[in-house]
C-alpha cells in the first residue's frame, strides 16, 4: 500500500460569500480524499482573519500571521471585503499581504466555458473556447509605491503619486512561465498585452524581455498585442487565444473579461502560485466578497472548487483534478446551477451535487 498524503492547508474564508464557498470546496475536497482509498487527505486549520477580525482589533489578520502560515502546503482563500472597511485597508491587509510576502509571482486564471452555462458571446455556441490569463502578481502597478502629501494645501490642493514598477526580473520570471504553460497545451502559443505605447518606459521593458525570451521557444508562437486591442479581441477572436499574459492591472481586468464572457465571475478559478515552493501557494475564487448575497445561500461554489482543483494539480495530484472538474462539468451540464447563471439552485445544492458527481 502507498503511505497516505496528507496535506496541510489553512482555509482562510475571510468576508461575504467567502466563508460559505470555502465550506463548500473544503466538503467537496474532504469527499473526493474520502474516496481516494487513502492515497491522500487533508488537515484542515481554519484562521478567522478578515473584516469582522478587523472590527474586533484594528488588523486585517494576526501580527503573526505570516509566521503561523508559512509552513503549511498551501492556503485556501474564500475572498476580502466588507461595506463597513474601505477597500484598500482589506485589500492590503490580508490577501496582498500574503502574495507579496509569500512572493506568489503567478497569478493563474484559467477561462472555462462549462456545459449547460449560457454564455453571452455567441460564438461560444458552435466553437471550442478555452484560454488562460497569466497575470504577474507581485509587482507592476499593483506595487504599493507612492503616497499622497500636500494636504495643507487646503481643500482641492492635495497630491497623490502612484508608481508602477516593472523589473527585468519581475517580467522574465513570468513571461516564462507562461511560455512553459503553454507547452503543455494543445495549442503552443503565448499572446503578451501591454500598453507600451502610452507607457513607454516599464512596459516597453515588459516588450524587449517577452521578444528576448520567446526566441528561446521557438515551438511556441507569439503576438504582442495592446490591451485595448486585447479587450476586444476577447469578445471577437478568442478563439485565436491559448495563453495570455500581462501585467497585474491589465491580467486583472482582461481575466474578469473572461469570467464574465463565461458566463459568470463565480465560475472564476484561480492560483496565486509560489513556483519556487519557497512558501505557500495561495488558491482563491476571483468573485468578491458579494455583500449583496452574503448568508443566503446564493453563491456560486464552482470558482471554489475550480481554485481547488488548481490546488490539487499544484500537489502533484492531476489525475484528481481532472476528477474535481469533470464533476464540475456534469453539475453544470445537468442544470443545477446557481442564480448568477440563470438557475435556481442553492450553494447547497451545489455542493451537494459535485460530491454526488464524484461517486459516479
Amino acid at each position: 500500500m502507498s503511505e497516505l498524503r496528507t496535506f496541510r492547508i489553512a482555509a482562510i474564508p475571510a468576508d461575504g460569500v467567502g466563508t460559505e464557498v470555502v465550506a463548500a470546496g473544503r466538503a467537496v475536497l474532504d469527499a473526493l480524499a474520502a474516496g481516494s482509498e487513502e492515497a491522500f487527505a487533508f488537515d484542515w486549520q481554519e484562521f478567522d482573519w478578515g473584516c469582522e477580525y478587523y472590527a474586533r482589533t484594528g488588523k486585517m489578520m494576526a501580527d503573526d500571521g505570516l509566521d503561523r502560515l508559512k509552513d503549511f502546503d498551501a492556503i485556501y482563500f474564500g475572498a476580502v471585503g466588507w461595506p463597513s472597511v474601505p477597500d484598500d485597508v482589506s485589500l492590503w491587509g490580508l490577501r496582498l499581504k500574503i502574495c507579496q510576502n509569500f512572493d506568489q509571482w503567478a497569478n493563474v486564471r484559467p477561462v472555462h466555458f462549462l456545459p449547460g452555462v449560457v454564455s453571452p458571446l455567441r460564438k461560444a455556441d458552435d466553437t471550442e473556447l478555452d484560454w488562460v490569463v497569466v497575470r504577474e502578481n507581485s509587482e507592476g502597478e499593483y506595487a504599493g509605491l507612492g503616497g499622497r502629501n500636500l494636504s495643507g494645501r487646503g481643500p482641492g490642493g492635495e497630491v497623490a503619486v502612484q508608481s508602477s514598477l516593472f523589473t527585468e526580473v519581475g517580467c522574465e520570471r513570468i513571461i516564462r512561465f507562461a511560455f512553459d504553460l503553454a507547452r503543455t497545451r494543445s495549442r503552443r502559443k503565448v499572446s503578451s498585452v501591454t500598453k507600451s505605447n502610452a507607457q513607454q518606459y516599464g512596459m516597453v521593458l515588459w516588450d524587449d524581455v517577452f521578444k528576448r525570451v520567446a526566441a528561446e521557444y521557438p515551438d511556441v508562437e507569439t503576438e504582442s498585442v495592446l490591451v485595448d486591442a486585447m479587450s476586444a479581441k476577447f469578445v471577437l477572436k478568442p478563439e485565436d487565444l491559448s495563453v495570455v499574459v500581462a501585467s497585474n492591472l491589465n491580467a486583472d481586468i482582461l481575466s474578469d473579461l473572461g469570467s464574465a464572457l463565461a458566463g459568470s465571475l463565480g465560475l472564476a478559478a484561480s492560483a496565486n502560485l509560489n513556483p519556487e515552493r519557497r512558501f505557500p501557494s495561495m488558491f482563491e475564487p476571483v468573485h468578491g466578497s458579494a455583500p449583496d448575497i452574503a448568508g443566503q445561500g446564493l453563491a456560486n461554489p464552482i470558482g471554489a472548487v475550480g481554485s481547488a482543483a488548481l490546488m490539487l494539480e499544484h500537489f502533484g495530484l492531476p489525475d484528481q483534478a481532472a476528477r474535481l472538474n469533470k464533476a464540475i462539468e456534469t453539475v453544470t451540464g445537468a442544470g443545477i446551477l446557481t442564480r448568477d447563471v440563470g438557475g435556481t439552485a442553492s450553494t447547497e445544492d451545489v455542493t451537494k451535487a459535485l460530491i454526488d458527481a464524484l461517486g459516479n
